[in-house]
């Protein structure tokens, strides 16, 4: 090994730690923008050194296509709207699927007297590629409302299923025996992409969020597949880390949901579960000033957010609420649901954007046991992740998911635009409670109307 060569691994190896803390790092939200520059930073020494590796004498086109991707970045980190950033982080991982895919068709196509490993780990790169492209734009637009939400099937698709699969394999038999023919590079690209849409169309947007963190999953897979077929070192440990942590955080979101992933990626075949109960009872509404002679005498108030408070872009005046709160000795914290919003962390970002303190986050199983002792509970547009009916009917849908038991609250505010279901679908009986009053309209307005008071 040259003095070079040891130079280029010390790198690697280097940058593959700078990962491995950056994952660290992101594990809270406290030091997650850290986490995020410190990886930031190790990918772009490790494409430099790369690079220089390779022996790339002309840089044009990829300096180009640098500023071209850091324009787009910018544009996007200015202008998408928080209620759009799951679609955001859906194309992202549709776009890294995408380099994968393109990375491993240049090397079955440029490459000569390649080896059947390198075949083959190039093949399971462009398959997961292509697979997590397509699928991605399908989350996209379901997340954006481009198409249906709900679940799409139609007869005979799992057969149609299984036949994909069997031309995929088809396709990887001919490609290890004819290498340099094209047509069967288009084949398994073509059927790959179709099995992506397959996959992502049967599941329903409740969960969205578990086929995000899935697709990132993929991603990172798709991207150590094509580690192994260029043989370096770093790709394949950057894309395991990031396949691993994607698998991880997939099977966290499942257990919020007392879900298995099966379960989820087969939701649209399964038989709809109904329910004979009727959840009856009388509406309790209240006007938001009333809710503030309420609020001024509380000691202790938690705040529990949901896809509604993004919809209705609500955190900063739950901010000023809050501050105002405190203000008037007021405890104020705020409980997270793994599965709240459309996006893993959804939730954490929302309230970051804010300026929350990070210290006044607390997830379920936190806040669960003590509930019980908040003279007020908040939900700002959250339906499913606090619906007792997934505590006390059995016969319910949702009966088993863990929530946020708000309704053992001592009061409990919902602030909703109406009595529609959340995306399960399923009655919530907290909307009953003789505890829960009703304060119906558009969040911010209600909010605002209520610091207007506290400012009075």
């Amino acid at each position: 090994m040259t003095d070079y060569s040891i130079i280029i691994n010390f790198v690697y190896v280097l940058s593959a730690t700078l990962f491995i803390f950056g994952l660290k790092l992101l594990s809270h939200p406290s030091t997650a923008r850290k986490g995020n520059l410190l990886s930031a930073l190790a990918m772009f020494v490790a494409v430099i050194v790369t690079l220089l590796d390779q022996q790339i004498i002309s840089f044009e086109l990829i300096l180009v296509c640098f500023v071209i991707g850091s324009i787009l970045g910018v544009i996007a980190a200015r202008k998408v709207a928080m209620t759009s950033m799951p679609e955001l982080v859906s194309l992202f991982n549709g776009i890294g699927g995408l380099a994968s895919l393109a990375v491993a068709y240049a090397t079955l196509v440029g490459g000569e007297n390649l080896s059947v490993f390198i075949i083959l780990v190039s093949f399971v790169a462009l398959l997961i590629g292509a697979i997590t492209f397509s699928g991605s734009i399908v989350a996209w637009a379901k997340l954006s409302e481009r198409m249906i939400g709900r679940p799409i099937v139609f007869k005979g698709q799992i057969f149609a299923n299984i036949a994909l699969l069997l031309g995929i394999l088809l396709s990887a038999v001919l490609i290890c025996v004819q290498p340099e023919v094209a047509t069967w590079h288009y084949l398994a690209i073509g059927l790959a992409l179709l099995m992506g849409v397959m996959l992502v169309l049967p599941i329903g947007g409740a969960d969205m969020p578990v086929v995000i963190s899935l697709l990132n999953s993929y991603s990172g897979l798709a991207a150590c597949a094509a580690g192994f077929a260029l043989e370096n070192n770093l790709l394949i440990v950057a894309g395991a880390l990031v396949g691993a942590s994607g698998i991880i955080l997939t099977n966290i979101m499942c257990k919020a949901m007392n879900r298995s992933l099966m379960n989820v990626m087969t939701s649209g075949f399964q038989a709809v579960q109904t329910s004979d109960m009727k959840i009856e009872g009388e509406i309790k509404p209240l006007s938001a000033d009333d809710a503030y002679y309420v609020l001024e005498a509380a000691q202790s108030v938690l705040v529990i957010p949901g896809y509604g408070m993004a919809v209705a872009q609500a955190q900063h005046t739950m901010k000023e609420l809050q501050e105002l709160l405190e203000s008037n000795g007021a405890e104020v914290s705020y409980a997270i649901h793994p599965v709240a919003g459309r996006m893993p962390g959804h939730m954490n970002v929302l309230l970051a954007e804010a300026d929350v303190s990070y210290e006044q986050l607390f997830e379920m199983d936190e806040v669960n046991p003590r509930i019980e002792g908040y003279d007020v509970a908040i939900v700002i547009g959250a339906n499913d992740v606090v619906n007792p009916a997934a505590r006390e009917l059995k016969g319910s849908p949702i009966y088993g998911m863990p929530v946020i038991n708000a309704d053992l609250a001592k009061n409990v505010f919902v602030l909703k635009r109406g009595m529609a279901t959340g995306f399960a679908g399923v009655d919530n009986p907290l909307f009953f409670k003789p505890n829960c009053r009703m304060i119906f309209g558009d969040a911010k307005e209600t909010l605002g109307n209520l610091v207007r008071q506290f400012a009075d």
